[in-house]
This record gives structure tokens, C-alpha cells and sequence, in this order.
């Protein structure tokens, strides 16, 4: 990793969705404020908004921290207009404005009515953007990229790509794809439990939903799986090569092996058995930056 990109990003964050201030009441943003503010504290070098974030989201949440980088993990470009997106950015604090990078994606047809050429629109997005004023800059953004085309206009068009549900084989040919210079900040789920089944019914009680999704499976038969292993929620091939299941060293040991294959950032979600990826699950992020240290 360039030492620009390590001081934006760290060598590791995290990506949680339960970060949205506007989806609960004032003592949830206060929690959520907490939670963000801990997690800098931690060591980790950025916090990844997920879940469809609003630009409200991510607005509040680079207003609750001091030193983290934000990013969106992803915001689709159905769901807001580039002009939109652009003046919200704009209105954050010039001193905290730095620390924040727009994530865009496509997100699927199966969840967007309107869902129609998605290369073409994020090029007509992005296009936008560079003619907002003030602009969202291409060094201010990263493109949620799996295919080749898309991993291409993230390298052109963007600082780079944040990939969600990939292996370490899809890193290296995101990596080759990308070239030297381009961010690859993959994003890994985590389970930490050492029961080998139960940690993989927690990781399946997720995957489920993703395996309906064209743009996964797709991406994930070119990587070489099969429609049976996205049978019962996915086979324990799929969920070996998609999770980090185990405990905070098998974590730290598959994030390794991310960076190793071409990331330049690993962006952790934690799941957990009980809440899923809509908790704040803070004894776990605790955990991990315990066993990672200085190597955030």
C-alpha cells in the first residue's frame, strides 16, 4: 500500500450496517455515535457505512468522529441523485470533509425497479459528479466493482474498488485488473465462533439472501463455484473461501491473505449468531483490534 492510501485508510477497517443514525431514535444515534467514535479509538483506519447508507448517514457519521475515514459501503446511485449526493458532501465541515470517501454501487435488479444498464449509469453517475460544483473529485470516490468492465471504470474513473462478497482468487484478478496504483479495499465477513457448524449456520443464515442475487452468483461461477454450491444457503467450499470463520487470529491470518493476494484494506463485517449484521457488536471489534494491534 502507497503511504497516501494507508494513511486514508489503514491496513484494516470495519463495515457494519447498523451505523445509520436516521434509522433510529436520539439514543440510538447517540449509541451510534459512541460506537463510531470507539472504533477510531481502536486503531481502525476506516469505518465502512453498508446498508444502502443515505448521504444523511454518512454525513452524521464523519460529524460524530475525528480522525477515521468514512466510507460508504454502498450507496446505490438508484436511490440518490448525483447533484444531491454532491451538496450534502459539500456541506460537511472542510476540516472533516477530507476524511470522507463516497462509495458507489449499482446494487441488483431483483431490488431496483428501475434497475436498467447499470455500467452505462454509473458512467452517466459519475459524469454527474464531475460536473457538480463543487465536484465529487475521482480521488474522493471507489466503486463497489466484481466484473471485469466495472472493475476497469473503477481504476479510470474512481480511486478504486470496494468489492463485497469476493475470495482471495477474486482479489488477485481484481488486483491484476486494477493495476499497482488503484485502491482494492475488499470487504471480509467475519464470524468468531470456533464451533465449525454453528459458525457456518451463522454465516449461511447471511449468505442466503446474497445467492439470490445475480451479480454474486455470477461473479462467483466465473470464479469457478458451481450452482450446487450455492445450494442451503452455500456449501462449505463457498463458505470457507467467502468467510473469516473462527477466532480472532483465523481472522487475522484470512485478512492477511487478503493483502496478501492484492488488497491494499480489508474492511471487516462482523456477524454475529444473534444479531446478525444489524447490531453493534462492540465486544468483537474489541477483540479484533486486540489481536491486530499495531498492524491497523
Amino acid at each position: 500500500m502507497t503511504s497516501q492510501k494507508h494513511e486514508t485508510f489503514g491496513r484494516v477497517g470495519i463495515w457494519s450496517s447498523a451505523l445509520h443514525m436516521s434509522r433510529t431514535d436520539d439514543a440510538g444515534g447517540k449509541a451510534i455515535a459512541e460506537a463510531a467514535r470507539e472504533l477510531e479509538e481502536l486503531g481502525f483506519g476506516t469505518i465502512w457505512l453498508g446498508g444502502s447508507p443515505s448521504p444523511e448517514d454518512a454525513a452524521a457519521l464523519v460529524e460524530a468522529t475525528r480522525t477515521a475515514t468514512v466510507a460508504t459501503g454502498i450507496l446505490s446511485i438508484w436511490d440518490h441523485t448525483a447533484e444531491a449526493v454532491a451538496a450534502r458532501i459539500a456541506a460537511i465541515d472542510a476540516d472533516a470533509r477530507g476524511r470522507f470517501v463516497l462509495g458507489l454501487g449499482v446494487s441488483h435488479g431483483p431490488m431496483v425497479p428501475q434497475y436498467s444498464k447499470p455500467y452505462s449509469a454509473m458512467v452517466a453517475y459519475l459524469d454527474a459528479l464531475d460536473a457538480a460544483a463543487p465536484p465529487v473529485e475521482p480521488g474522493r470516490r471507489v466503486l463497489a466493482a466484481l466484473g471485469p468492465k466495472m472493475l476497469e471504470l473503477a481504476a479510470g474513473r474512481a480511486l478504486g474498488a470496494h468489492p463485497y462478497l469476493v475470495t482471495t482468487e477474486h482479489t488477485a484478478e481484481a488486483r491484476e485488473a486494477l493495476g499497482s496504483g488503484a485502491l482494492l479495499a475488499p470487504e471480509l465477513t467475519v464470524v468468531l465462533d470456533t464451533d465449525p457448524d454453528r459458525a457456518r449456520t451463522t454465516a449461511r443464515n447471511m449468505l442466503g439472501m446474497y445467492l439470490q442475487l445475480p451479480n454474486y452468483t455470477d461473479n462467483l461461477l466465473r470464479l469457478g463455484f458451481a450452482e450446487s454450491d450455492f445450494d442451503g444457503g452455500g456449501s462449505v467450499r463457498l463458505l470457507d473461501a467467502l468467510f473469516a470463520l473462527g477466532d480472532a487470529e483465523r481472522v487475522k491470518d484470512r485478512t492477511r491473505a487478503y493483502l496478501d493476494a492484492g488488497a491494499d484494506h480489508v474492511a471487516l463485517q462482523v456477524l454475529t449468531a444473534t444479531e446478525g449484521g444489524g447490531g453493534l457488536p462492540l465486544a468483537e471489534w474489541r477483540e479484533l483490534a486486540a489481536v491486530f494491534g499495531d498492524e491497523l
